[in-house]
């Protein structure tokens, strides 16, 4: 919580200096965006928060500073963070609607390959709270270290 309220009080502060009529932040920290986006909407600014896709190496890892610190074995291996939350994605989407199943076996997963995870949880994109069958727009997030470093990652899932 003090992270964010930092962050949100950052953030604010710029727009106020520069107001832009648009403001793009990235989705990879999905949490900051949201904070970002209901801080804009209760303050009444005038500017329109836009979240900018997740940009991913080949493999699909979600690119960071943070990936500098990873080790070449580590490199290899952190792969694996995108990986489980992409299965995941494709589990909701054929139907399996059991979230908390879902959060536990990714979990495992990872935990079985080396990870300390922080958490992995899916919750609606509106407004973070968990998952709920009468949305049909969630999104998965993960934070994990691998060795010493702390990977985030998120994917969204809109059913139809």
């Amino acid at each position: 919580p003090g992270h964010f309220r930092g962050m949100a009080t950052v953030v604010l502060k710029l727009l106020n200096i520069v107001q832009p009529k648009t403001a793009l932040f990235g989705k990879k920290d999905y949490q900051q965006l949201h904070i970002i986006r209901q801080m804009a909407a209760q303050l009444n600014l005038p500017i329109h928060i836009v979240g900018g896709e997740t940009v991913r190496a080949a493999d699909g890892l979600a690119l960071s500073s943070r990936n500098q610190y990873l080790s070449e074995r580590e490199r290899g291996e952190a792969v694996s963070l995108s990986r489980t939350l992409e299965g995941m994605r494709q589990d909701i989407l054929h139907g399996e609607l059991d979230f908390g199943l879902l959060e536990k076996q990714a979990i495992l997963a990872l935990t079985g390959w080396g990870w300390q995870v922080d958490y992995v949880s899916v919750r609606n994109q509106s407004d973070l709270q968990p998952a709920s069958l009468e949305q049909n727009a969630w999104v998965i997030l993960a934070a994990a270290r691998l060795g010493k470093t702390r990977l985030l990652d998120n994917v969204e899932v809109d059913a139809v």
